[in-house]
């Protein structure tokens, strides 16, 4: 039987892929949500449906950009999938808001592979009893 760690690890390299679906300069971030070996969600950082597909202004990241996390989490939403007891892979820490999200949606645990400098997202799954793993893939800085 394979260790959670090699299958962790193997669908963390897939969200790093899937982040190069991006459109953002600055940083592109990949994220998939896995239920029972499946995969029932994935998402990465880029504008709203509709929009242009320019994430930053001026080296700024415009306001109105959505998170890999947020864009996961409404296609479940959208679709007929329940993320309850899920896991979700991300290439970087949650921040505060996806973090909200993520525990609205029941997911129960959290695995992502670059550290952000603020820690309130990844504190607040903590608090709230979610598994929180760094997981750092090699190569990925």
């Amino acid at each position: 039987m394979e260790s959670n760690n090699k299958l962790d690890l193997r669908y963390l390299r897939m969200a790093r892929i899937w982040s190069e679906n991006s459109y953002c300069i600055r940083r592109q971030v990949g994220a998939l949500v896995v239920k029972n070996k499946m995969i029932i969600s994935d998402g990465y950082n880029g504008t709203p449906s509709g929009f242009e597909n320019i994430c930053e202004e001026d080296g700024v990241t415009k306001p109105y950009v959505l998170h890999a996390e947020a864009n996961a989490i409404t296609k479940i939403a959208r679709s007929g999938n329940n993320s309850e007891g899920a896991t979700l892979y991300v290439t970087d820490s949650p921040c505060i808001e996806c973090s909200k999200l993520i525990i609205q949606a029941g997911i129960r645990r959290v695995i992502y592979a670059r550290e952000y400098r603020l820690t309130d997202g990844v504190d607040l799954l903590r608090r709230a009893g979610i598994q929180v793993e760094h997981l750092p893939i090699e190569g990925f800085e």
